[in-house]
């Protein structure tokens, strides 16, 4: 098989499994999601400076305790719970979420995390909305992320989004700029947006 250099070599149409991934030998970054690929694009300066933010706020606050927090890229992989196997070849999604908080270190390897993150932090840039704001929320529901936020710096928000006792997302909670926001799975963490959003949005 020829070795892949780049990823015009892959058929967008195509199925591809993390084994597939794991040889792959470029540097465009993608994410893989249910055999799918999604290449993604640089992010922005602001996005990297509310990612920096962010980090620093989850490393001040986890590093007293077992959760342990990852900035993008990280590799998490995610499998069909319905499925006991957790062979590369039979995991069809890997996805580099810009933060993930990990309380049950057994999904921790060299590699990344091998399972559902208990929170995923997603930042949005002009490219990735839709993917962020329905692929993977859906995709992050079925895989069990107990929560989610979508951070969008244009309109200094943050959307909130918990699991339910039936293994969705409820209803999502919208913060403004000035508004603390509270974790639902951890509630001695409150992160006050106002902190988060000090520069004026992008216009790229």
């Amino acid at each position: 098989m020829a070795s892949i250099t780049s990823l015009s070599q892959l058929d967008p149409n195509g199925t591809y499994s993390y084994a597939d991934y794991l040889t792959w030998k470029f540097e465009q970054a993608l994410e893989v999601i249910k055999g799918k690929i999604f290449p993604m694009s640089g992010p922005s300066r602001i996005h990297q400076k509310i990612s920096w933010q962010l980090s620093g706020t989850f490393f001040n606050h986890f590093k007293q305790q077992r959760c342990e927090a990852y900035a993008a890229p990280f590799d998490v992989r995610l499998y069909d719970k319905k499925k006991s196997q957790k062979a590369d070849k039979d995991i069809f999604t890997v996805v580099q979420p810009d933060l993930c908080v990990i309380c049950d270190l057994a999904k921790l390897d060299d590699r990344g995390c091998l399972g559902a993150p208990d929170l995923i932090v997603e930042i949005l840039s002009p490219g990735n909305s839709t993917r962020e704001m329905k692929i993977k929320k859906e995709l992050y529901a079925e895989s069990g992320v107990k929560e989610y936020w979508i951070v969008d710096y244009n309109h200094e928000t943050l959307t909130q989004f918990s699991m339910e006792e039936d293994g969705n997302f409820g209803r999502p909670l919208i913060f403004t700029s000035e508004e603390p926001v509270p974790s639902v799975i951890f509630p001695d963490f409150i992160l006050n947006l106002i902190e988060l959003f000090p520069v004026p949005p992008a216009q790229d």
